[in-house]
């Protein structure tokens, strides 16, 4: 008898574990795996301009309806230009020359 009782009261002794404590570091695991996910991503496209907060970054942008915005970043400064076709007129000096090739871009040259 003395056996019986000394087993169970070791077995009330020993701490239960929890069952979800695993559940916390899974959700640790998964916040570096995405967030290493999304450094590759900028590397991999060269965007690593993005997180640099002194550099300047352009970006050119063109929506489902087919208009064409500018985005340009100049430290914490952005400015959005949106790309029109219409014909404007005035006053101003040739600055150079645009060329476009056969398979559509456009290279220009200044003079």
């Amino acid at each position: 008898m003395r056996y019986l009782r000394r087993h169970r009261r070791f077995e009330a002794e020993e701490a239960l574990e929890d069952p979800i404590a695993g559940v916390a570091n899974l959700f640790d695991a998964s916040i570096v795996f995405i967030v290493s996910m999304m450094l590759a991503l900028f590397m991999a496209y060269n965007m690593m301009d993005l997180l640099d907060p002194n550099a300047e970054v352009t970006m050119t942008k063109k929506g489902a309806d087919g208009q064409v915005e500018i985005i340009t970043r100049k430290g914490k400064e952005i400015k959005v230009t949106k790309v029109t076709d219409k014909k404007l007129s005035g006053e101003g000096q040739k600055l150079g020359i645009a060329y476009q090739l056969a398979d559509g871009r456009v290279v220009y040259v200044p003079q």
